[in-house]
């Protein structure tokens, strides 16, 4: 059965690191890597998409102490266990859909997202891109980290049953459901581009994921 985002990760939380950590390949390496490409000296603001219980912020403050971060998810007992994993950390949590609680413009610089964007269309993400173009500082950027479909027909098959499920299971329009839709790593490129971003290249690949730099 289809479940919605946010009670998917929540029952979910116990095992959750561990889980990422071990059942997806290469994560104990892009985890870091991510970390490593986001501004590296000062006190920098950053904005993160799904935060979760905040892997990638566990390297990240190591390199980058001082730190601020605004974290975004739509799973309230994941920015808890967060906000106790880093009690000394200024954080800024914000419990909803990063499609609508309000980012901001030119407060960030810099933006990531990791394993998250992988449940949603082109054509939701545009708008997405739009608002974090805005929320970036001139001269800022987005790192995302995530896994792509292998073909464009992977891609249109998952968003096929995706359809499918929620049509079968006569699930509400609107929700968030936790189901695996990637798209294409060009597609997604297409998207950063459409939505204004200045370039969008791929800095390291690690089998289907692949973590990119889209410039503002």
């Amino acid at each position: 059965m289809l479940e919605r985002m946010g009670e998917f990760f929540d029952a979910r939380l116990e095992g959750y690191e561990e889980h990422q950590l071990t059942s997806i390949a290469h994560a104990r390496e892009f985890y870091p890597f991510t970390a490593g490409c986001l501004p590296q000296t000062g006190e920098p603001e950053v904005l993160d998409l799904g935060c979760g219980t905040g892997l990638e912020l566990g390297y990240y403050y190591r390199k980058v102490p001082a730190a601020r971060v605004t974290g975004v998810d739509l799973a309230r007992g994941m920015l808890a266990a967060l906000r106790k994993r880093f009690p000394d950390k200024p954080l800024t949590l914000i419990e909803g859909s990063y499609f609508d609680v309000p980012l901001g413009e030119r407060a960030f610089d810099a933006a990531v997202s990791v394993e998250s964007l992988h449940h949603f269309t082109k054509e939701e993400k545009i708008p997405l891109y739009e608002r974090v173009l805005t929320a970036l500082r001139p001269g800022g950027y987005f790192i995302l980290t995530d896994y792509f479909a292998a073909s464009e027909e992977e891609e249109i098959s998952r968003r096929a049953e995706l359809i499918r499920l929620k049509r079968e299971q006569g699930v509400p329009e609107g929700w968030f459901c936790h189901f695996d839709t990637p798209l294409t790593v060009e597609h997604e490129r297409e998207a950063l581009l459409a939505a204004g971003f200045a370039s969008a290249e791929i800095l390291k690949s690690w089998g289907a994921t692949h973590t990119l730099k889209a410039l503002k």
